[in-house]
């Protein structure tokens, strides 16, 4: 396997990981930023009213997205699988 293939496949498995993650990750921030936001404002510090939220929003990303993460997986792990003859 050449040096720089194996560079490309890393880089290819990462900026897929990155795109495949991000929603998930952003929805989740900005919620937990709002609800940290309400609670200073309010004087409120309850452990749960910070976790339940993200919950909801990340199983709400998960149903939106879900697909399109999943065939975005498929389709790289298709690739790659397809192309392994070519790696050597």
């Amino acid at each position: 396997m050449r040096p720089d293939l194996a560079l490309q496949l890393l880089a290819d498995l990462l900026w897929n990981a990155l795109l495949i993650s991000a929603p998930l990750l952003a929805v989740t921030l900005l919620v937990g930023l709002l609800i940290s936001v309400i609670q200073v404002v309010t004087q409120v510090q309850e452990a749960s009213l910070t976790f339940i939220p993200k919950v909801i929003a990340a199983v709400v990303v998960l149903v939106v997205c879900g697909p399109w993460m999943l065939k975005r997986l498929v389709g790289f792990s298709t690739t790659l699988i397809a192309n392994i003859p070519t790696y050597f």
